[in-house]
């Protein structure tokens, strides 16, 4: 029996989110014997339904694993929905997030903007009205503050308190005459990448996936994903050929 993995996205109108987000499907697809089928909850074509026609001609069965760091509404609903519809058994993963795995990125990302000690540190999310999708941003917040070492203020870009730009302005306070850090909770660029840049913060980190940069953490992340959402038997396995940290650094 035949699975076929469609990894869903939110999309983005950047050409850099784009092909970053591109790079990570080729990488899953690299590591699987299944079929991988990226598409699009919004902005971007294909989108899941037409992904999901495409494998029932290759599969008998499919997980649609959220290339979502949180959990909210594009997850319960939009993905449960088109699973619901599709034409062939589909089931829906866990979101990304959180994860240590995604922890570890985004150190590597604070890392690559000059993070030193004594830096306040804001973890900068989407933001949902789902309040359970909040609620992982701030266990990410958590996370992350435990590898660092220090505490870690949440802030978020859209549709949850605090908003960035105050939550940079909170740490700020609470730390007088210390640099202020965004690490950027974000799958890949985009506009709210670029809102993130603009929050008040010294300086801002990467977001997870960047054009030229897909940190083998995050693969790992999507096959743990496939693996817990899966009918057994599916077996896979993770080749690693290479570091894929920035290139040219």
């Amino acid at each position: 029996m035949t699975t076929a993995v469609v990894a869903a996205s939110h999309g983005t109108s950047s050409p850099e989110g784009q092909a970053a987000v591109r790079c990570l499907v080729e990488r899953v697809d690299a590591a699987l014997d299944q079929p991988v089928l990226g598409c699009h909850v919004d902005v971007e074509q294909p989108d899941v339904p037409t992904a999901l026609a495409a494998a029932a001609d290759l599969a008998d069965r499919a997980v649609i694993v959220p290339l979502l760091l949180s959990a909210g509404y594009h997850v319960f609903v939009d993905l449960a929905e088109s699973a619901a519809d599709a034409p062939l058994p589909a089931t829906v993963a866990g979101a990304l997030g959180p994860d240590t795995r995604l922890a570890d990125v985004l150190v590597q990302r604070l890392e690559e903007a000059g993070m030193r000690k004594g830096d306040a540190v804001v973890l900068a999310a989407a933001g949902s009205t789902d309040e359970r999708a909040v609620a992982d941003c701030r266990t990410m917040g958590e996370l992350l503050g435990q590898r660092i070492g220090r505490p870690v203020t949440v802030g978020f870009i859209s549709a949850a308190s605090p908003a960035l730009p105050d939550a940079v302005a909170t740490a700020r306070a609470a730390q007088p005459g210390a640099r202020v850090l965004i690490a950027t909770y974000l799958l890949a660029p985009g506009y709210f990448a670029t809102l993130a840049e603009r929050a008040g913060a010294d300086a801002v980190s990467a977001p997870l996936l960047t054009a030229t940069s897909t940190p083998p953490e995050l693969v790992e992340v999507v096959l743990s994903r496939v693996a817990e959402a899966a009918p057994p038997p599916m077996l896979f396995a993770v080749r690693r050929t290479g570091d894929d940290r920035p290139r040219g650094t």
